[in-house]
């Protein structure tokens, strides 16, 4: 049994055996560290106390072998991000001539979209400007609200344009009023009422001896309105021509190879792009601008340009050199000879190559003939391998000798 005097004792020695244990650490601790500490700074010669013992400066730590720092795991390279399609360059403004020409724009919200178009087309021509005088919600059943054919009048007297284009139509599904009658659209008396109304609009551009215009409509999302909109642009095609206009037709521009709707598509370069808005109905920036490509053509025509741009103002500046006009070109020759036909090779109707002649006629009575006319082979000859006649006949007698004729030579 231990007494109570020896567990006092081991009691007051256990905090100096705690302590004996921890001077023995701290001094393997500083006999390890020591070479390398001599190796780093032979010259210095400082204390260490219990502190730079148990926490080393971060110089003196030791560092983790090489094959544990291969063994952790490296952060992931980042992806390279898509790069971003190219910012589609900015069309220099040029500010307009004085007397630069006027092309009028009128219609509804599709008219308004294609006069942006028409004004980035043109933007860097100082002969030409562009002027939209649309109304939004504007047709040709609403003529209370609107009526063009006598807007347009004042319109041109105001703006005196140099050619006027019409883009009209996408507000008119809906019905007429016809005398005291509301028709529904697209039916016998709606249509009559709806091709006077754009004749009336073509007779007042053509009255104010205006060249012009009419922009046909794109198809839209829903199928009822892009039947109602080929419909339409019959109606227009007539009303333009019929009145010295001139139609254009946007409609292969907004649809597919199919003929059907579509939201994306080539623009102006070819290359795919977003053409139309979320509803189906409006059209976007690109969209804008392709229905101006398919007007600029014709639209140049009328005033005279070979291309956006190539217009020079009307007068120079003073002491500009005046440059001489580049020769013509040489005029391409086509050759338009027709296809030589085998069977016709001089053009003339006939039917026989050259050289060839007309078979000779063969004679019906000779035995070849007969056997392949008529089938019937010629009587065999006595004694001819062909002869089987029985009893074999006789041989005809010799025919007699010819009398000789010859005459003596006298001496």
């Amino acid at each position: 049994m231990v007494s109570a005097a020896r567990i006092a004792i081991l009691v007051r020695r256990t905090p100096i055996l705690f302590l004996a244990i921890v001077l023995l650490a701290v001094g393997a601790a500083a006999a390890f560290h020591a070479p390398a500490m001599a190796q780093e700074q032979p010259q210095q010669n400082r204390g260490w106390s219990l502190r730079d013992l148990l926490f080393p400066r971060r110089s003196e730590r030791v560092e983790p072998p090489l094959d544990i720092e291969k063994a952790k795991p490296k952060p992931k390279p980042k992806k390279p991000r898509a790069p971003r399609p190219p910012a589609e360059p900015e069309t220099p403004v040029v500010e307009k001539a004085p007397d630069a020409r006027t092309v009028l724009v009128v219609g509804d919200f599709m008219a308004s979209g294609l006069a942006e178009g028409l004004d980035t087309a043109f933007a860097d021509n100082p002969g030409v400007r562009i002027v939209v005088r649309s109304n939004g919600s504007s047709g040709f059943v609403r003529d209370d609200f609107y009526n063009w054919p006598e807007q347009i009048k004042s319109l041109i007297e105001t703006e005196k344009p140099a050619a006027v284009v019409v883009m009209l139509g996408s507000n008119d599904r809906q019905q007429m009023k016809v005398g005291d009658v509301r028709e529904q659209p697209r039916s016998e008396n709606w249509t009559k009422e709806y091709e006077r109304r754009t004749d009336a609009l073509g007779k007042a551009i053509a009255t104010a001896k205006v060249p012009f215009l009419w922009v046909g409509m794109p198809a839209f999302r829903v199928p009822k309105m892009t039947s109602d909109m080929l419909a339409f642009n019959d109606i227009y095609h007539q009303a333009a021509e019929s009145h010295g206009g001139e139609f254009v037709d946007v409609w292969d521009g907004f649809v597919d190879e199919n003929g059907a709707f579509v939201t994306t598509g080539p623009d102006m370069n070819g290359q795919p792009v977003r053409l139309r808005a979320d509803d189906g109905i409006n059209v976007s920036k690109a969209g804008k601008r392709k229905l101006a490509f398919y007007t600029e053509k014709p639209l140049m025509k009328i005033l005279g340009l070979a291309a956006p741009g190539s217009m020079a103002p009307a007068t120079a500046p003073a002491g500009a050199p005046v440059e001489a006009p580049a020769p013509a070109a040489a005029p391409i020759v086509i050759d338009r000879t027709a296809p030589m036909l085998l069977s016709d090779p001089a053009l003339d109707g006939g039917t026989e190559l050259l050289g060839a002649a007309p078979p000779a006629k063969a004679n019906p009575a000779l035995p070849g003939e007969r056997l392949v006319i008529e089938g019937k082979a010629s009587e065999a000859s006595p004694g001819r391998a062909d002869d089987f006649s029985w009893p074999p006949k006789a041989e005809p007698p010799a025919t007699a000798a010819a009398a000789d004729t010859t005459t003596a030579i006298t001496p």
